[in-house]
């Protein structure tokens, strides 16, 4: 199961997948994953747009769904919409400040080799999630621990009684 962080200025929340998970599940349902995951990855990169006052990471994911879709009885929409995600992740690895690849590179792997571009991406996808929320994977929401009180030193023992004799 994929774990959850906390998109950091919204109550959204963006899901760490395990890459091979993402390439198997698209093979296992031929494609139709693929779709609803194109779609949550640009939404997330357009929730963390939106919190930095910026349009690079996307504002429609919907319209990107349906370029890689319906576009495709065009041919050309696909392209377009696969290497504006691929410009859209770098914009947010820069913004995080993590490196990674270059998006024509990305994009070409996407579309010659894509279950290595598709790893690529969620890996990279992964990175930037845990950067912005700080890091670590959001915790479950439950009461936190009584704080500990510090170790009070403990008094020694008696030493025994004398024998006697």
């Amino acid at each position: 199961m994929a774990e959850e962080v906390q998109i950091s200025g919204t109550n959204d929340v963006g899901k760490i997948r395990n890459p091979l998970g993402v390439i198997g599940l698209t093979l296992i349902t031929l494609g139709i994953y693929w779709i609803f995951w194109y779609y949550y990855t640009q939404k997330e990169l357009a929730e963390m747009g939106r919190v930095r006052n910026t349009e690079e990471l996307g504002t429609a994911p919907g319209t990107s769904v349906l370029a890689v879709t319906l576009g495709a009885f065009i041919i050309v929409p696909p392209f377009v919409s696969i290497y504006n995600a691929a410009k859209r992740l770098d914009a947010a690895r820069r913004l995080t400040g993590q490196d990674g690849m270059e998006p024509g590179l990305l994009f070409l792997l996407w579309i010659f080799i894509s279950p290595i571009g598709l790893y690529i991406y969620q890996s990279d996808m992964n990175k930037v999630l845990q950067a912005q929320a700080g890091g670590a994977p959001a915790a479950p929401q439950v009461a936190a621990p009584p704080a500990e009180q510090p170790a009070q030193p403990q008094a020694a023992p008696p030493p025994p009684p004398p024998p006697n004799s």
